[in-house]
């Protein structure tokens, strides 16, 4: 189907179908696993709504038409962005903090001197993974490496940059904040970096759960936290079996405090609540 060009001046926005929205939530499913609730209709129409004016197209069918036929010239470029916009991607500094406390307590104890590899699973902007950098740099003793992946492709860029407003500093605790972030000044007010000292340990690239390469290699710890809830019982599964190819045994897999694995796994053995060890 070609779209139409249509007048944006007082543009009035386009009515997403059931039957529309229907097919827009199974594409998702195919694609991340991730399920869309009836109550997240509105957020689709909103978020993809933008799309549909950019590339001036008069309904949903047709933006449907693009992201689902694979041989449509903007069909790869047009799928990224529509996951990019329908994925959540809320986080913030040392969320969940008794992680970081067992990883300093129990887990960096039973691995000084020795490389460690970690992976932030589900790494957004990068909070998560820059978190567990300082952690690492003050704590560990050995080498240690960390990847971050995430299935949206704009929340990757912004991580490997390494840049946040000021606002985002509140759970950083002071002294990690001196050593290893800059404040920004004069066009860079109101931001902070974090030091090439830290990121140059921090890796991240764009990775689909559903499907993650096996070029990451194998992890000591894994976050996969505050993800799951996302995904029905059939996704989390393969979600999870996906993670543990990736992890040693032995090593340990953190999820979200408000997360379950019950029934998903008899690879993993739960050690405290959020808290899981393999093998």
């Amino acid at each position: 189907m070609t779209a139409t060009p249509v007048n944006l001046t007082g543009y009035t926005p386009i009515e997403l179908r059931d039957k529309e929205f229907e097919q827009i939530s199974r594409w998702v499913y195919d694609i991340a696993g991730i399920r869309l609730s009836d109550n997240k209709k509105a957020l689709v129409t909103s978020r993809l709504g933008s799309r549909l004016r950019e590339l001036r197209l008069t309904s949903f069918h047709q933006y449907l038409d693009i992201i689902a036929n694979h041989k449509h010239p903007l069909s790869v470029t047009e799928r990224q962005k529509a996951l990019n916009l329908l994925t959540t991607n809320e986080t913030f500094f040392f969320r969940e903090i008794a992680h970081f406390d067992f990883i300093r307590e129990v887990i960096l104890p039973l691995k000084q001197g020795r490389k460690l590899r970690c992976w932030s699973a589900a790494s957004s902007t990068g909070e998560e993974a820059y978190s567990l950098a300082m952690e690492l740099a003050t704590h560990h003793s050995g080498l240690w490496e960390i990847i971050g992946t995430d299935i949206n492709v704009e929340v990757i860029e912004r991580a490997s940059k390494g840049v946040y407003p000021l606002t985002r500093i509140d759970h950083i605790p002071t002294a990690m904040l001196h050593q290893y972030c800059l404040k920004g000044a004069g066009a860079k007010a109101g931001t902070f970096k974090i030091k090439q000292e830290l990121r140059r340990h921090v890796h991240f690239s764009q990775a689909n759960l559903q499907q993650p390469p096996e070029s990451l290699g194998s992890f000591d710890l894994v976050f996969l936290r505050n993800v799951m809830i996302y995904f029905d019982l059939q996704s989390k599964t393969h979600v999870v079996e996906n993670v543990l190819r990736h992890l040693k045994p032995g090593g340990h897999l953190l999820i979200g405090h408000a997360e379950s694995l019950n029934g998903i796994s008899d690879k993993l053995t739960l050690i405290r609540p959020s808290v899981y060890i393999a093998g």
